[in-house]
């Protein structure tokens, strides 16, 4: 497959001596060697994609959505190749590899559903001074979008950008993880054999230095960020005046109320906080159950915890393959180290697969809210379980953190799901499921350091496009 930068609808070779070394998550062998751009190639990206907004925004919806059907085509015809490609290169389990694929596919279709309806607005404007008149909204795409996407889901994350941007009309630069670069080379072959207007496209690996060159340049109308929150928000505080969608991650907690199906919480908890390792925004982290179920609700987390398959993700009942570096695996072992030093009691001993960057599920308690296990976004194998006596407890305890992504609540009492709703500081409350949840068209997104913005199909044309309203 292609290892050379895709600019202005072409592979181009780099001047660049640097390179990417990209690695089988689980072998640890060398896969490929990825180019990262040059200065003149930065130049080139930037100008063809200020040329195909012109060409792009000028097309009829009809014209976007034939597009978009060529490319979903594309994409279905070769399913299984992307399917292999996320197992060796992001270590995806088989059966969550197979679901990105299938997820990027319905994320295209919403795209193209979503291209044929979407527009502004009548406003009412008959009154006072505007008493005889009539008003509408009409939405125009912003312009050349600059997309960086992360290792985790490098086919379905980075199509949560790039669909809803073409259905619009707006070029994308992407810019992968240089973990998992590969996915976006080989989608490159797909948009190649499109008759997209030159530049539509383009995938780009940079530079941290080319990197913060690109956002910060005039040409770049909005930045699409997904990934830690240390990075997306520095991004954002180099463009303050600038479009910026961020998706951040964090720690995600549960509620298990004692009028609740407290052994189906169990079960879901455990499926949601170790697959993939974890390596998931939305993975379940903070487990919050009401006293008087802990012993119970403990027992049985501690041996369906216990039960996890893990291994090899090319084997089909595997549920938690390799971490996507050693350095990730180093960094987890450390934050349990220091939450055992400051008195957490460990409820399911993780391993170390040192030859394949393994953890197998961690499962802790006696934490405090200080503790990085805690505090932090793990994004690995480790989920902490605590008890509360009163449901305001529970809320305060989810509350207490920085992030705010999901949450979920296992209730059968409709009052506190009310309650929850109102009084949880998170963008989106799951009742009765883990916070493990998501359907590509829902509007996606956090509160504080979980991010800022929403994706989700529709809801990414908005923050895409800018109103301008038309009155007569």
């Amino acid at each position: 497959m292609k290892t050379q930068n895709y600019i202005d609808s072409n592979w181009s070779s780099s001047k660049n001596s640097e390179r990417i070394n990209v690695l089988d998550k689980y072998t640890q062998f060398q896969m490929a060697e990825v180019e990262i751009i040059d200065d003149e190639q930065m130049e080139q990206a930037l100008e063809a994609s200020t040329k195909a907004f012109k060409k792009l925004k000028a097309l009829s919806a009809g014209d976007r959505i034939d597009l978009l059907k060529q490319l979903a085509a594309k994409l279905r015809l070769r399913q299984g190749e992307f399917q292999e490609l996320l197992v060796h290169e992001a270590g995806k389990p088989t059966m969550y590899a197979k679901a990105e694929v299938e997820r990027s596919l319905a994320t295209l279709e919403m795209a193209i559903e979503e291209a044929r309806r979407f527009g502004g607005e009548k406003v009412s404007v008959d009154y006072g001074p505007g008493a005889g008149k009539e008003a509408f909204t009409k939405r125009f795409p912003v312009g050349p979008i600059f997309c960086l996407t992360p290792f985790n889901f490098p086919l379905n994350l980075m199509m949560h950008k790039l669909a809803p941007a073409l259905a619009i009309g707006c070029p994308v630069i992407i810019k992968s993880s240089p973990l998992t670069p590969l996915t976006a080379l080989l989608f490159s072959e797909l948009v190649h054999e499109i008759s997209f207007p030159k530049g539509s496209v383009q995938v780009v690996n940079t530079s941290i230095e080319q990197t913060q060159k690109m956002i910060q340049d005039s040409r770049v109308a909005m930045v699409s960020f997904t990934g830690s929150a240390e990075i997306g928000w520095k991004l954002k505080a180099m463009v303050p005046k600038k479009k910026v969608v961020l998706e951040l991650g964090g720690n995600a907690a549960v509620i298990i109320d004692q009028n609740s199906d407290w052994e189906r919480a169990a079960r879901l908890c455990v499926a949601s906080a170790y697959l993939y390792s974890g390596q998931v925004c939305i993975s379940t982290q903070r487990i919050y159950v009401h006293d008087s179920l802990r012993e119970q609700f403990e027992s049985l987390l501690v041996s369906e915890t216990k039960k996890i398959k893990h291994g090899n993700p090319k084997e089909m009942d595997v549920i938690a393959g390799p971490l996507i570096s050693k350095e990730h695996v180093l960094r987890i072992e450390s934050w349990v180290q220091e939450a055992i030093t400051m008195g957490a009691k460990v409820l399911v001993k993780g391993e170390k697969m040192e030859a394949h960057n393994l953890l197998t599920p961690w499962l802790m308690t006696n934490t405090k809210p200080e503790m990085k296990i805690v505090a932090e976004e793990v994004f690995g194998p480790l989920a902490i379980l605590e008890s509360f006596k009163t449901r305001g407890e529970a809320i305060e305890l989810v509350n207490r953190s920085r992030y705010g992504l999901q949450t979920g609540v296992f209730t059968n009492d409709l009052s506190f799901a009310k309650e929850c709703l109102e009084s949880l500081e998170v963008g989106a409350v799951v009742i009765n499921h883990p916070p493990a949840f998501r359907v590509d068209s829902m509007p996606y997104g956090g509160v504080k350091d979980s991010g800022f913005g929403r994706e989700g199909v529709r809801y990414a044309m908005e923050e895409m496009s800018e109103p301008r309203l038309f009155i007569f």
